[in-house]
């Protein structure tokens, strides 16, 4: 999940994306290796270049047993928010994300991601709700895209936020297949909020309908540099 703001300027955040596989897929579904038991942990660098320009790079891994670590693949993802002395009664951004994965991680090796979020808090209440559209470039399906839906709430008590995320694929926008082969997944997630440097969200999520894998356990670990500060 997104929120609208972008990364400031002259700072950069570095996050540890981490997600262990409790029940997943278990077998081998063209030519992509099972999830089950399986840990991903993604390098995501957000550099902001603009007060309201930011570019973020992944870099992809996976441990598998027997298979051990290994890269799966890397993204770019520039991103532009709606500025503030706009004054939209809410917060707005648009992410576009490219980049390869391997065959033996993703059905699609090579992908484009447009993502708009949109945004707003109401006091404690936060909301955001990102209709993602997924486009195969290179890979088993053709380049109609899907819609992939994300959705989050929470409520902030003393510098915790407890509330849910939704991630949802539905499919080719021209061929939605049936709920049952489709993936939903929500997660009762937290989001800590002591230190502007660090960002700190985490939780177990479970899968909805039978192609989801059945419980997940996430955590995302970032921190936030002001080189400016940093050079003092």
């Amino acid at each position: 999940m997104y929120a609208s703001p972008t990364q400031t300027k002259g700072t950069t955040m570095v996050e540890l994306h981490s997600n262990y596989t409790f029940d997943g897929q278990k077998e081998i579904l063209d030519g992509v290796r099972s999830s089950n038991h399986a840990l991903h942990e993604t390098v995501e660098i957000t550099q902001g270049v603009t007060h309201n320009f930011e570019i973020g790079f992944y870099f992809f891994t996976n441990y598998t047993s027997p298979f051990g670590y290994k890269y799966v693949g890397s993204h770019i993802r520039p991103r532009v928010q709606v500025p503030d002395a706009w004054h939209w009664p809410f917060g707005v951004s648009l992410s576009t994300e490219f980049g390869f994965q391997s065959s033996e991680y993703s059905e699609e090796t090579w992908s484009i991601e447009i993502r708009p979020i949109i945004d707003k808090q109401f006091n404690k209440l936060y909301l955001s709700f990102n209709p993602t559209f997924g486009i195969g470039v290179k890979g088993t399906n053709d380049h109609t895209p899907s819609f992939e839906p994300n959705l989050k709430g929470s409520y902030s008590i003393n510098k915790v936020a407890i509330g849910f995320e939704y991630y949802g694929s539905l499919g080719p926008i021209d061929n939605i297949p049936k709920i049952s082969q489709q993936n939903h997944a929500i997660f009762l997630a937290a989001d800590l909020d002591f230190d502007p440097r660090w960002e700190i969200n985490f939780g177990p999520g479970w899968g909805l309908t039978q192609a989801t894998d059945a419980f997940v356990f996430k955590l995302i670990v970032g921190r936030r540099i002001n080189w400016k500060k940093s050079r003092k």
